[in-house]
């Protein structure tokens, strides 16, 4: 399988497949294909399917088949970045819970709970995030525009919740409260951040759209 990432604010990722070669996704994200790749709906298993709707996922699986030389391409959900992500034994990532965009058959798309009680219980979107290991080139959706850091071993980077987008297995994540009520009471920002700790690469997302959305809401008409 070879790619390209084309578009600006909405991309979509053109993925030209040889015979046999496979493409997943779990979001219904095709947007246009040749007529000789083939689809087929698979939960995976009752298993699978409970793991994906707890982790936001959709409970099945779209598994694309290329029947000869063929074209298949996927599109983004929200304006903002596809990154493609290679993947090998020993080198896995964890994203966002809706970051998964699509991925060729080898890379296994499972569940990654925080270890820590307090990311668990405070963190927000970072408590339930998916992980992504196998063998294989996978495509997840940035929202807005991406950054990326190396950090060292220890190294730090405290994150508003929400603006990760994801990271290297080795990163471990937790929270940390903003301290100081009147910071808590009118700055804004909210009870608590995301502390990244290092070693290995992280991946910041500028526009969440979970605040898109709580800043257009109060914009919205309501009642009758």
């Amino acid at each position: 399988m070879n790619y390209e990432i084309k578009g600006g604010a909405f991309p979509v990722v053109v993925c030209n497949l040889t015979r046999g070669e496979q493409m997943i996704t779990e979001k219904g994200s095709m947007v246009w294909m040749t007529p000789n790749m083939t689809m087929e709906t698979s939960g995976g298993g009752v298993g699978k399917m409970f793991s994906k709707a707890f982790s936001g996922e959709s409970m099945f699986q779209n598994i694309y088949t290329a029947q000869g030389d063929g074209m298949i391409t996927f599109g983004s959900s929200f304006p903002g970045k596809i990154m493609a992500l290679e993947l090998e034994p020993g080198k896995e990532f964890v994203v966002q819970k809706s970051a998964f965009l699509a991925a060729e058959r080898g890379v296994n798309l499972s569940i990654h709970f925080n270890k820590k009680a307090g990311a668990g219980f405070f963190g927000g979107e970072g408590f339930i995030m998916q992980k992504l290991s196998g063998r294989g080139t996978a495509f997840i959706e940035i929202d807005g525009d991406l950054a990326e850091y190396e950090l060292a071993p220890g190294q730090q980077m405290i994150v508003d919740t929400g603006n990760v987008a994801g990271f290297d297995s080795t990163v471990s994540i937790d929270i940390q409260k903003v301290s100081g009520v009147k910071n808590v009471l009118f700055g804004g920002e909210g009870l608590f951040n995301t502390v990244l700790t290092g070693p290995g690469k992280i991946w910041l997302q500028t526009m969440p759209i979970v605040n898109v959305a709580n800043s257009i809401r109060p914009y919205i008409p309501t009642g009758n």
